[in-house]
């Protein structure tokens, strides 16, 4: 079994950013320039983050950091309750 990958806050913090901006921009109609703007400067912040500086880091931790947001927007955060 491979030992769990340990991501930066931000990192998380930013692919949460990047997931929640492709599903409002999923469900937009009309007028989604501001959307896809703001896709491409997070995908491109993403992708220059210091922590893919290792070679081949981002292919074998991409799918994980997607996980690692889902889950950290939805658990409650340290001190609050379950709702």
């Amino acid at each position: 079994m491979r030992p769990p990958f340990r991501y930066p806050e931000d990192l998380i913090t930013l692919q949460g950013a990047w997931q929640q901006t492709y599903a409002e921009l999923a469900q937009a109609g009309a007028g989604t320039t501001v959307l896809r703007r703001r896709l491409i400067a997070l995908s491109g912040t993403l992708c220059t983050h210091p922590y893919w500086a290792a070679p081949a880091a981002w292919r074998a931790g991409s799918v994980e950091l997607r996980r690692a947001a889902r889950t950290h927007t939805s658990a409650p955060a340290e001190g609050e309750a379950a709702a």
